[in-house]
């Protein structure tokens, strides 16, 4: 069964709220919030604000930036925002890529390397946080002791963790350890700090994918697996919408549309990808942004 994901930032309240009550009512299954300080709103602030219009919709950062949070803030963010959603939330992770944010904290952005390793430590000593244990590291990526949750505690069990990347290391942690693996499609950072190369011919998302499973070996529950959708568009002509996107990343138009990352098309062929993305894939999950709500909505999917 085919889920969706919504990404969204608050303008002011009214919205944010009516937003939160639409996507809940419409059947996204989670509203997820970005994380990028200093230059969008604070995702767990927007996401208790959210919980309280709503009942059933999960609700998580996509992602928080593990470089530049520390476990014991992010888990009582998390547990916090657990506890006024009444179960609600989610862990959502990723190794971070601006380096401006890093800078922002009186760090410098370490290396590919250093970046996975802070991750994975990350979001091993958060979840340890969150389920109760005490904790003490010391590494050069992470260094913490005796940190302890003791209130609020999470209403759930386990809370859920999404880790977003596209990296081979973390992608086979996230297999072994995940709930979801998001498959961001990113490649290098590009020198704006914002921007990427992309990873979405098909025969790197085969790769990534591989990595996922070689984690998840054994695991009787493997991670679902969950695509970012940067463009979504319910259109007769396929061809003209993606040709100037297929040509910015130097693919082809069809390698373009084979992507998971562009739902464009009919209704029709756009739920046909979906199947073809589940079989070839094991992608289950989409995460969309506003641009996209009622093109999702018109699939009838939710």
């Amino acid at each position: 069964m085919t889920s969706f994901a919504l990404q969204a930032q608050p303008a002011d309240a009214a919205s944010w709220l009516e937003l939160a009550a639409r996507a809940e009512a419409a059947g996204f299954d989670t509203l997820q919030a970005a994380d990028h300080p200093g230059s969008c709103a604070a995702p767990y602030v927007a996401l208790a604000a959210a919980a309280a219009v709503t009942s059933r919709i999960q609700l998580g950062a996509y992602v928080a930036n593990a470089g530049v949070r520390e476990p014991i803030l992010l888990a009582t963010d998390v547990a916090t925002l657990d506890v006024v959603s009444g179960g609600r939330a989610t862990l959502g992770l990723g190794a971070g890529h601006t380096p401006a944010e890093w800078l922002a904290v009186g760090r410098e952005r370490p290396g590919v390397g250093g970046r996975v390793d802070r991750c994975v430590a990350v979001a091993e000593a958060t979840m340890a946080l969150l389920a109760g244990d005490t904790v003490t590291v010391h590494t050069p990526h992470l260094d913490m002791t005796e940190a302890r949750l003791d209130k609020p505690r999470p209403v759930q069990d386990r809370v859920p963790l999404l880790l977003g990347t596209a990296n081979s290391r973390l992608l086979r942690w996230a297999g072994t350890h995940a709930d979801i693996v998001g498959l961001s499609g990113f490649g290098r950072t590009l020198p704006d700090g914002h921007s990427h190369e992309a990873r979405w011919r098909s025969e790197q998302i085969d790769a990534q994918v591989e990595q996922v499973g070689l984690g998840s070996a054994g695991r009787t529950d493997p991670p679902a697996l969950e695509a970012l959708v940067q463009v979504m568009q319910i259109t007769d002509d396929a061809e003209a919408v993606v040709a100037p996107h297929a040509e910015e990343l130097g693919m082809s138009v069809s390698e373009a549309l084979d992507a998971p990352f562009l739902l464009i098309g009919t209704v029709s062929e756009i739920r046909a990808a979906i199947e073809r993305h589940e079989k070839r894939w094991g992608i289950t999950r989409y995460a969309v942004r506003m641009p996209a709500f009622d093109a999702v909505t018109a699939l009838g999917l939710l």
